[in-house]
């Protein structure tokens, strides 16, 4: 069975990611055949635009290979995820910057590597089933494929709430946060497809959009909007430390959540991540939130915490991961700072194949 389908229908290039028992966890093989097909459709006059979405099952895309890169990373072997990275960034950066509409159909769990394909997309429909989520710094890495960009660009200090966190949202506060333009129901997504397929018009979004408000999906109720001067308020503290420490003396809940999410989490992780987001609020171009994405992720098997998190979630899945800085104070900021530094002749190059 392919991963990967890629194929061409009426005015459409059609890419469905097809790994249903990973939960379409992006492979470097899935990865490269997403760059190819975009590049044989961006100068091909009988392609107007190009659709992505899922094969049927509870995911769009729930991340990135990363069982694949521990077995390499555990070893000492930290080329095959370095390599991994730098090519599914260069997709990424491809996708944002594509010269036609790409219009991304998310029905499902879309998270990590996955959110780096569905969100970069030109035109992004999500459904009520939408469970969207950057949960890096869970397990040693921060958010990456542009998700510092994305975040860095969410109202207020949503952002900075959304990294740190890792905290599930649907399809209401995807598109309030900037992850998501549209909601579309589950039921429409075929017609939907279908017509773009056949007339190449994206204005027929349009026909199909909803008031995402109306979507029904208690378990990922809209939130972000109501609490966005509490998010503020808290979010907008200069160090990690002081933003748990304001958590913690809230009587809210999204508060007393929010801070245990954060003291679970890598330390190393939640602090760089606080730094990359502000950083990528200074900067234009997603490539240049890549390239600081990638200075991170470079790392975080050689000098990082990235093995340790996966072992714990992944592979041994007791949800105990020994992190080798186990406090906010460890990190802050000498070790982050070290983390999202320049990497000299190692940096990404994202022109290069």
């Amino acid at each position: 069975m392919t991963d990967l389908i890629v194929t061409t229908e009426g005015r459409a290039g059609r890419i469905t990611m097809n790994r249903p028992k990973a939960l379409n966890a992006l492979s470097w093989e899935m990865s490269l055949a997403l760059e190819a097909g975009l590049n044989a459709w961006k100068d091909d006059p009988a392609i107007d635009l190009v659709v992505i979405d899922a094969c049927e099952g509870r995911a769009f895309g729930a991340g990135g290979d990363i069982r694949n890169m521990w077995d390499h990373g555990s070893k000492g072997d930290y080329a095959y995820s370095r390599g991994f990275w730098s090519d599914e960034y260069r997709m990424n950066a491809l996708l944002k910057n594509y010269p036609k509409p790409v219009v991304s159909f998310v029905d499902g769990i879309v998270m990590g590597g996955g959110v780096g394909i569905a969100s970069n997309c030109s035109h992004r429909c999500f459904s009520e089933k939408t469970l969207l989520a950057m949960p890096e710094t869970g397990i040693g890495l921060l958010p990456d494929v542009g998700g510092t960009f994305i975040l860095s660009r969410s109202p207020g200090r949503t952002g900075e709430f959304l990294g740190l966190t890792g905290t599930r949202i649907g399809v209401a506060d995807a598109i309030f946060a900037g992850f998501a333009d549209f909601f579309v129901p589950s039921a429409d997504h075929a017609a939907l497809k279908a017509e773009l397929c056949k007339t190449g018009d994206v204005l027929a979004i349009g026909r199909y959009k909803q008031d995402p408000m109306t979507a029904q999906a208690p378990e990922v109720a809209p939130m972000l909007e109501s609490l966005q001067s509490e998010i503020d308020e808290i979010f907008d503290n200069s160090t990690p430390m002081a933003i748990v420490e304001d958590l913690k003396a809230s009587e809210a809940d999204w508060a007393q959540a929010a801070a245990k999410a954060i003291l679970r989490a890598c330390p190393l992780s939640v602090a760089s991540t606080l730094i990359a987001v502000r950083n990528a609020r200074e900067m234009t171009t997603i490539e240049e939130a890549l390239a600081e994405e990638y200075r991170f992720t470079f790392r975080s098997q050689e000098f990082g915490e990235l093995n340790e998190g996966v072992r714990a979630q992944i592979v041994d899945k007791d949800r105990n991961p020994q992190w080798a800085s186990p406090r906010l104070e460890d990190v802050w900021p000498d070790r982050a700072m070290f983390m999202l530094s320049d990497l000299g002749e190692n940096e990404w190059k994202h022109g290069k194949a």
